[in-house]
């Protein structure tokens, strides 16, 4: 059973936790996160998710995601995460994400990074991961526009290939 704690609109903890698949109460919001790994060729590590999973069985995903777990801050849900479904442990708990999504029942922080890694070399979590891969970005919209990938909207996964040069809204030309 995976507890989460609960905050309200402006992000500040209300104290109280829900159980994850009870659903949210009103007018509180918990907070998920997703990992972007790309290599330094400009390639995104992503996951397929297994058949069993409730959400997206059989989808093709983000390098990882997931809920950040009662009395855990982001980055250290961001931590756990990436160590469970993918077998790296990688410093994410001093690393702010470079954006919050703000969604109907919660925030969504996403960390985007780089780094080299052999997809030989990941320890996927069973219960979760059912492969790995790098794609482009191309093959990611392709993978979307076959249906087999979560179905983001092709503007963020665009967003998070930019993000990848660095943080912030504009380009680092001066």
């Amino acid at each position: 059973m995976e507890i989460y704690d609960l905050y309200d609109a402006d992000r500040v903890p209300l104290n109280r936790t829900a159980v994850r698949g009870k659903g949210v109460p009103e007018n509180c919001y918990h907070i998920v996160i997703h990992i972007c790994i790309f290599s330094s060729s400009g390639e995104m590590l992503i996951q397929k998710r297994q058949k069993g999973k409730a959400n997206w069985p059989d989808f093709w995903d983000l390098s990882v995601g997931g809920t950040v777990s009662a009395g855990e801050r982001s980055g250290e849900g961001a931590e756990r995460e990436l160590h469970e479904e993918l077998g790296l442990d990688l410093p994410l708990r001093n690393m702010r994400p470079y954006l919050t999504i703000h969604y109907e029942t919660g925030f969504d922080d996403v960390y985007v990074l780089t780094h080299d890694v052999a997809v030989s070399d990941l320890t996927l979590q069973q219960e979760e991961v059912q492969e790995a891969k790098w794609a482009t970005l191309a093959e990611i919209e392709s993978l979307l526009d076959a249906g087999q990938f979560v179905p983001y909207r092709k503007e963020f996964i665009r967003l998070l290939f930019a993000l990848r040069s660095g943080r912030g809204t504009c380009r680092k030309e001066r």
